[in-house]
C-alpha cells in the first residue's frame, strides 16, 4: 500500500508540479498545526467586590468577558483584556487601563501570598480601598498564578511590548513591517463562562449571641464582649481575614472558655453577667451589630442590654504586634467600670508584660462618614459605654480590609499573650481585685486555667481555611454553624440573630457571580484572516497565471512547426509490428 501511495505522489510531482504544490502544502500545514487542546487553558477567576451600601455602589458592575488579551505595555488597550501581575502592579497602570476603556482587567496573584515581598504587600493593601472607592463598569478579576497562566502572560507581554515598540518606531519602519508583525503575532481570547451579575435577594446576615449569668441578684451589671467574624478584601473569594478578624474571634472564644470554667464553681461565680456576641456584617458598617441593638433596645422588654451595662469591649485585630491600644469615643470617667478596665489593662501590661506598649486612643464618632471607624461606635451611638481593643493604632490601616491578611500575619504567641492580658484585666474587674488590694503581678490564669495557645492556633487555622466575606456566608454556612457549636459548648442560651436588607430602602445589596471559570483561547488577530485571504488569493492568482503561461508556451511551440517540411521516415519491419518515427529536417 505504501509503495502504491509513493508511486502516486511521485507521478504527481512529475506530471503536474503546480497541482502538487496546491494540494500538498496545505495538507502539510494541517498536519503540523497544534492540537486544539494545546490552544486553550481553563482557570478560576475571582471577581472584584460588587455591593451597594447605603445606596452608594462600590466595585465593578460587570461580570462578562470576551475579548483579546493585552498587557499595559501595548499602545491600544481599548476593548482588550489587560493582564497584570501583582509583582508588577501599579495604580497608575491600572488607571491607564480604565481610562482607555479596557474590556477587562485580570490581576495575577502568586500562589504563595505570604512569600510576596513586604513592600509589594503594603503597597497593594493601600491601593485596595482606592480600587473599591468608586464603581467601574469594567470587569476586574483576580487569578492565582500557575505555569500555563504565567506562559500566557509572558507571550502576551512579548507581543504587547513588540507592538508598542513598533508603533513608536513607525517613522523608521515601513507600515508594511508593522502590519506584518501585528498580523502574525500570537494572541489569546479571554472568555468567562458565567452570566451577568445580579442582585441577591433576601440575603440574611447571621450573628450569634450567648451568655454567662452572674450570681448575687437579678439586677446585675453586664459586660458585653464582641467580635465580628466576617472578612473583607478587594475580592470576596480571596478574603481570609486572618488578623482582622480571625484573631478577635479566636480571643473571644478563648475568653468564653476560661470564664465558663470560672462561672461553673460557686467560689468563682462572679456578680457580673457576661454577654458574648459574634457579629456578622462587620465589614459592611457593622450591620449585624446595628440590627442586634435595635432588636434588644427597641423591640423587646427583656434584654441584658436594657439593664445595667458596665461596658462593651470589642475585639478587633489582636493577633500581632507589641502594642495594644484601647480605642474609645469618649474617655471613661473615674469610678466607672470602664475606667477600672483601662487601669487594670495598664497594670497588667506594666507588671507582667513590660515589652508591650499600651495606650488609650480617643477618637470622636463622626456621623458624617459613610463608614464607622470601629465596632464600638455602634454601641456609642446608642449611648452604651464601649471601646475596642486592637494592636493597630488607627482604623485607617489597610490590613483590616485586605486580601493580603492571610494566616502568616497572625503570630500565635503574641495572640496568646494578648489574650492573657485581656483575661487577666477582665477578671480583675469582674472580681473587684483592685479594691481588695491585689497586686498587679498576681496571675489568675495559670496551670489548668491558663490560656491554651494550641486552641487559639486551631481556631485561627480553621477560620483562615476558607474565605469569610459576608456575601459568601449565608445562614446555612459551615462557618456559622461551627461558631454556634463552639459557643454552645461554653455558654448558655446561644441563639442566632438575622438581618435582611429593607426591600424599599436597602441598607446593603450583595451581588452574585463572584467566582467564575475563564478560558484563554490561542487566536490570531482579526487582521491575520484578512492578510491570509490576500495571500491565498495572490498565490492562486500566480498559480493561474503560471498555468496559463505554460499552456500558451506549448501552443506557440506547436504553431512554429512547418506543415510542408520534408520528412524522412524510418521503417523498421519485424515479424509482429512496424514502428515509424518522423524527424523534422531543417
Amino acid at each position: 500500500m505504501f509503495e502504491e501511495a509513493s508511486e502516486v505522489f511521485d507521478n504527481m510531482f512529475k506530471s503536474s508540479f503546480p497541482l502538487t504544490f496546491i494540494v500538498f502544502i496545505p495538507a502539510v500545514l494541517i498536519l503540523v498545526s497544534p492540537l486544539p487542546a494545546e490552544a486553550a487553558h481553563e482557570f478560576t477567576v475571582y471577581r472584584m467586590q460588587q455591593y451597594d451600601l447605603q445606596g452608594q455602589p462600590y466595585g465593578t458592575r460587570n461580570a462578562i468577558l470576551n475579548t483579546e488579551a493585552r498587557t499595559v505595555e501595548a499602545e491600544v488597550l481599548s476593548r482588550r483584556c489587560v493582564i497584570m501581575r501583582l509583582v508588577d502592579f501599579s495604580y497608575e497602570e491600572y488607571q491607564k487601563a480604565l481610562r482607555q476603556s479596557a474590556g477587562a482587567v485580570v490581576i495575577i496573584l502568586p500562589k504563595n501570598m505570604s512569600a510576596v515581598p513586604q513592600d509589594i504587600v503594603q503597597q497593594f493593601m493601600e491601593l485596595e480601598p482606592e480600587m473599591l472607592a468608586t464603581e467601574t463598569i469594567v470587569p476586574i478579576y483576580f487569578a492565582m498564578e500557575d505555569d500555563e497562566l504565567l506562559s500566557i502572560y509572558t507571550q502576551t507581554l512579548t507581543s504587547s511590548s513588540s507592538q508598542g515598540s513598533l508603533s513608536a518606531a513607525e517613522g523608521r519602519h515601513s507600515s508594511a513591517t508593522v502590519l506584518l508583525h501585528t498580523a502574525t503575532a500570537n494572541g489569546f481570547q479571554m472568555v468567562t463562562s458565567g452570566a451577568q451579575s445580579k442582585a441577591i435577594s433576601d440575603w440574611a446576615i447571621t450573628s450569634l449571641e450567648g451568655r454567662l449569668a452572674g450570681v448575687g441578684g437579678e439586677d446585675l451589671p453586664t459586660i458585653v464582649l464582641v467580635a465580628h467574624y466576617d472578612s473583607f478584601g478587594v475580592a470576596p473569594w480571596l478574603s481570609y481575614g486572618a488578623d482582622s478578624n480571625g484573631s478577635g474571634v479566636s480571643m473571644l472564644l478563648e475568653l468564653a472558655r476560661l470564664f465558663s470554667k470560672l462561672y461553673t464553681y460557686k467560689r468563682t461565680h462572679a456578680g457580673y453577667n457576661l454577654l458574648f456576641f459574634v457579629s456578622g456584617g462587620g465589614k459592611f458598617n457593622y450591620q449585624g451589630t446595628k440590627r442586634w441593638l435595635e432588636d434588644n433596645l427597641d423591640h423587646t422588654d427583656s434584654s441584658l442590654l436594657q439593664d445595667n451595662v458596665a461596658f462593651v469591649l470589642c475585639l478587633d485585630t489582636v493577633g500581632n504586634g507589641d502594642t495594644l491600644h484601647l480605642h474609645v469615643s469618649k474617655p471613661p470617667k473615674e469610678g466607672t467600670p470602664q475606667y477600672s478596665l483601662l487601669k487594670e489593662l495598664e497594670s497588667v501590661v506594666a507588671s507582667q508584660y513590660p515589652e508591650v506598649k499600651f495606650s488609650m486612643v480617643h477618637k470622636k464618632i463622626n456621623l458624617a462618614d459613610d463608614m464607622l471607624a470601629w465596632e464600638h461606635e455602634r454601641f456609642g451611638i446608642r449611648r452604651l459605654p464601649a471601646f475596642t481593643l486592637s494592636h493597630l493604632p488607627s482604623h485607617r490601616l489597610a490590613r483590616r480590609s485586605s486580601i493580603m491578611d492571610v494566616r502568616p500575619h497572625v503570630d500565635v504567641k503574641k495572640l496568646s499573650r494578648n489574650t492573657k492580658v485581656m483575661a487577666e484585666a477582665l477578671a480583675r474587674v469582674v472580681y473587684n481585685l483592685t479594691e481588695k488590694g491585689t497586686p498587679g503581678d498576681l496571675q489568675i490564669f495559670t496551670e489548668q486555667m491558663q490560656v491554651q495557645e494550641e486552641q487559639l492556633s486551631a481556631v485561627v487555622d480553621w477560620l483562615t481555611a476558607q474565605p469569610r466575606a459576608a456575601q459568601l456566608l449565608d445562614k446555612d454556612s459551615s462557618v456559622v454553624s461551627t461558631l454556634e457549636y463552639h459557643l454552645g459548648h461554653y455558654l448558655k442560651d446561644v441563639k442566632r440573630h438575622y438581618v435582611k436588607a429593607d426591600k424599599r430602602d436597602p441598607e446593603f445589596v450583595f451581588y452574585d457571580q463572584l467566582k467564575q471559570t475563564m478560558n484563554a483561547y490561542r487566536v490570531k488577530p482579526a487582521i491575520f484572516d484578512l492578510l491570509l485571504a490576500v495571500c491565498i488569493a495572490a498565490y492562486l492568482g500566480m498559480m493561474y497565471l503560471a498555468i496559463q503561461a505554460s499552456q500558451n508556451s506549448r501552443s506557440s511551440l506547436h504553431d512554429l512547426t512547418p506543415t510542408n517540411a520534408p520528412t524522412h521516415t524510418l521503417i523498421s519491419s519485424g515479424a509482429e509490428k512496424t514502428d515509424s518515427y518522423e524527424f523534422l529536417i531543417y
